[in-house]
Order: structure tokens, then C-alpha cells, then sequence
């Protein structure tokens, strides 16, 4: 199988926030072609521990003129602002697009449940973490993740994620949207990942 090298993937991570304080959190998506370019940053809100994180991440990508050339969606996990959980499958069939979950460290399923428990809803919350399906790990040249996917095979979800790392062992679009959204809220972004 093999991609352009150019393939143009969008990585969408959340900005710092305060639980207890912020009632909606930043959400940044970074659009690039391959490793190489950045074409473009997209962003909405979500709230905290919320419910709406799938439906707002589609609508962001699925109104952005970059809509039609995205070959894949990056995300820095399946938890945001929070747990304002991102079901995978349901952001594939409301964009068409492939979906790939890159983590850092291996999630420990069970601790995570235990942790939503402290909302009302964690049942429902539950479901995204069903439908993420089962953790792989991945080392590349730049070291060991972990990932997710739906709507393409995983031959085709290792091949997006070594089409798109360049500084770091995650894709270069989910390091950039990190950056970007920490300084935006933070002033500045820190060293990246």
C-alpha cells in the first residue's frame, strides 16, 4: 500500500483549562500535508466534561474548506477537556474520514473507567472507550506509542502515523496543535512533544 507523501491529515488536541473553573475548554486542529507543511488551524469549543466533543469535532472539520482533501484524523487520545469523550466510530461515519487515536503510554482501561465514575453519566462515557477498540503499540524512529483506529485497517493507520512524524514519535500535525493551543491559553507553548 502506498500514500502520497504528501497526504494532507489533520491532528486535534484541547488547550490547558481548569476543571473547576472553566465551564468550556479550547480545542485546536492542525492541518498538514504530510510532516512537511502546515496548511492550516482550525479550532472550536467544547465544554468541560461534556457530551459534545464528537459532534463539534466533526462539524469543525466537516464546514472547513480543507474538508475534501483530509486523508485522516489525529487524536491526541480519546478524552478531552476533561472526560468529554470522542467516539471514534461516530466521528468516522460523520465525516467519512479515517479516525486514528495516537497515546502516548499505555492506557490503563480499567483506572480510566474508575475515574468516570465520578460522573453521573460514565455509562454512556463508556461507550467511546468500546468503540476506540483495541490499543496497539507502534515504535517508529522516534519511539513507542500507542494507537487506536476506525475506518481503515491497521496496515493503513501505521502508514498514516509514518507518513506524519517528523520531530517527535506522535504525527507532527497532533505536535503542532499541541503548541498552538497551549499558547494560546498559556502565552506560550513550552517545548514541544
Amino acid at each position: 500500500m502506498s500514500l502520497k507523501k504528501e497526504i494532507r491529515v489533520i491532528g486535534i488536541d484541547d488547550a490547558p483549562f481548569q476543571l473547576k473553573r472553566d465551564e468550556s475548554c479550547l480545542v485546536v486542529g492542525v492541518i498538514t500535508r504530510g510532516r512537511e507543511y502546515l496548511d492550516g488551524v482550525l479550532s472550536c469549543r467544547i465544554k468541560v466534561d461534556g457530551m459534545d466533543a464528537t459532534q463539534k469535532f466533526a462539524e469543525m472539520i466537516n464546514y472547513s474548506h480543507f474538508r475534501d482533501q483530509l486523508r485522516a484524523i489525529f487524536l491526541d487520545g480519546i478524552s478531552y477537556a476533561g472526560f468529554n469523550m470522542v467516539n471514534i466510530k461516530e466521528l468516522h461515519e460523520l465525516t467519512g474520514i479515517p479516525v486514528v487515536v495516537v497515546i502516548r503510554k499505555r492506557p490503563d482501561r480499567e483506572e480510566f473507567i474508575k475515574a468516570m465514575k465520578r460522573l453521573d453519566d460514565w455509562k454512556e462515557r463508556v461507550k467511546a472507550v468500546e468503540a476506540a477498540g483495541e490499543v496497539k503499540e507502534m515504535v517508529n524512529k522516534k519511539g513507542r506509542i500507542y494507537f487506536q483506529y476506525y475506518g481503515c485497517d491497521e496496515r493503513k493507520a501505521r502508514a498514516f502515523i509514518n507518513k506524519s512524524i517528523k520531530r517527535a514519535a506522535v504525527p507532527e500535525c497532533l505536535r503542532m496543535a499541541h503548541l498552538i493551543a497551549k499558547g494560546i491559553i498559556d502565552g506560550e507553548s513550552g517545548r514541544g512533544r
